[in-house]
């Protein structure tokens, strides 16, 4: 797979993993992602020698066990519309299980990193839940593996809910420099929906792909948006990145083409089928 930027469900995966996405498939440096489907009763084990890992539920339950020494419950959520899933936190150098006694599918965000912290959980009803944009562009984002939220070496990871016939990932941004305002940032976007989607990433490359549920984009450079929800089918994806640079931060800078889009929101209301799920 290595310089493709459009993975399919069940490209280069294996056994219980639906997706897998690694630095070396990718042709980077760091990001990496795993889409792990167990059956009901059924367990993985895992381990992380180089990358620190973000675990989180798209549908069920599951116990963590980290290195036979600590364990966490998972409690997940029915599914991804449901509002945010807490997060279980599994350090570099690690042994860690996942034992789903219902089954359900979860998703491993992981980031190499050089620095081994502790490992840690992250409840639901901490999960900071924003919703971003107005009219057409309203999406709802839950930043549990950001910077301030989940304490992490490299990884930054969200998600995102976009109602269906809207724009998400709009104005179009970058993350590709180190310089004031802006980070250097691997991104995998991993998507999930019962319709068709669509995702542009333009510049030093050339993608507009239509993406279905267990699909993935990768976004070494370039602008990337709109990522585009079909009208009559909500559009789910999750955002994992990490960077080499001396912070680890999120900032990106708008396509100046378009960038004018932010300043139209404070005039226009955030669409009314947002909040989904049971809070912000």
């Amino acid at each position: 797979m290595r310089g493709r930027l459009v993975v399919r469900r069940h490209e280069g995966a294996q056994g219980a993993f639906t997706l897998e996405v690694t630095p070396r498939s990718a042709g980077w440096e760091r990001a990496g992602l795993r889409i792990l489907e167990l059956p009901s009763g059924g367990s993985q084990t895992i381990r992380t020698p180089d990358a620190e890992v973000a675990l989180i539920s798209l549908s069920g339950s599951a116990t963590v066990d980290v290195d036979g020494e600590v364990q966490f419950t998972l409690h997940g959520r029915p599914g991804v519309l449901a509002g945010p899933s807490d997060v279980v936190y599994v350090p570099r150098g690690s042994t860690f299980s996942v034992i789903s006694p219902r089954g359900g599918r979860f998703a491993l965000c992981s980031a190499v990193c050089t620095t081994r912290l502790p490992p840690s959980y992250l409840p639901a009803a901490d999960v900071p839940v924003e919703l971003r944009g107005t009219s057409s562009a309203s999406r709802q984002v839950h930043n549990f593996g950001v910077p301030g939220v989940l304490e992490a070496d490299r990884l930054i990871a969200c998600e995102v809910i976009t109602p269906g016939g809207n724009w998400s990932s709009w104005p179009p941004h970058k993350h590709d420099e180190e310089r004031d305002g802006e980070t250097r940032l691997e991104e995998i976007y991993y998507y999930e929906t019962e319709g068709p989607a669509y995702q542009r990433v333009y510049g030093s490359t050339d993608v507009l792909t239509e993406v279905r549920s267990g699909d993935a984009v990768l976004i070494p450079h370039g602008w990337h948006g709109p990522s585009m929800a079909a009208p009559g089918y909500d559009l789910y994806y999750l955002n994992v990145m990490a960077g080499p640079g001396p912070q680890r931060a999120w900032l990106i800078r708008d396509d100046p083409d378009h960038a004018w889009v932010r300043e139209t929101w404070p005039s226009q209301p955030v669409d009314p089928r947002l909040p989904y799920g049971d809070r912000p």
